[in-house]
């Protein structure tokens, strides 16, 4: 469990294929120094993955298949910049919101409008998600904890913020580019509680709709 509130920003070192899975070697600098343990959950991109070899200057994970398949992790190349977060600890303040690192889809950015040092975004919102999504609720996208500013039907926007834009990976996305995405985990239970019934449901409840 995670709570979207980006630590630092990795480099992929290397994406080793192995079979049908792969290894990612990534370095880290964490910033209280302390260096995870073997075993330790790390978001990466907002992906949970589990860390199987560590030293003071980073980690390596194994990708599964269904990871390879649900993510963009098996298109990252040595170089790259990524988002990383260690796992929520027991009395750790919750300053963004319960992100579980299970990526639900891969989402287009669509638009950026800068707004002097503020960025606003437009995403493309999958029919699949749209009863998970509300106005003013909380999404993640590659593990960051961000509020949807605006809902319409096939779209929504986010609003950042220069020191969201400094401490992630984001002040180098352009339109065009893919995101991890992962909805709020009580809106999946309350949607799956209401049986499926589409967006107008979630929409009456939490005050969404088009924008």
């Amino acid at each position: 469990m995670f709570t979207g509130l980006i630590e630092t920003v990795g480099t992929v070192d290397a994406l080793k294929r192995s079979g049908s899975g792969a290894r990612l070697s990534i370095s880290a600098q964490w910033p209280d120094q302390e260096i995870p343990r073997k075993g330790d959950s790390i978001s990466v991109n907002g992906a949970c993955l589990t860390a199987v070899e560590v030293t003071a200057a980073g980690f390596a994970a194994d990708l599964s298949p269904e990871t390879l398949k649900r993510t963009l992790l098996g298109r990252l190349t040595s170089g790259v910049a990524v988002n990383l977060e260690r796992a929520l600890a027991l009395g750790d303040r919750l300053g963004g919101h319960i992100v579980q690192g299970h990526v639900d889809t891969t989402l287009q950015l669509l638009s950026v409008r800068p707004e002097g040092g503020f960025q606003t975004w437009r995403l493309n919102l999958p029919a699949e998600q749209k009863q998970e999504v509300a106005l003013k609720g909380s999404v993640a996208l590659d593990g960051v904890s961000l509020t949807v500013a605006a809902l319409g039907a096939d779209w929504f926007e986010v609003a950042l913020i220069p020191a969201t834009l400094e401490a992630t990976t984001f002040h180098a996305l352009r339109s065009g580019a893919k995101l991890h995405f992962e909805t709020d985990i009580l809106a999946k239970y309350v949607a799956q509680r209401l049986g499926g019934r589409g967006p107008t449901a979630l929409e009456k409840m939490f005050g969404g709709g088009d924008a």
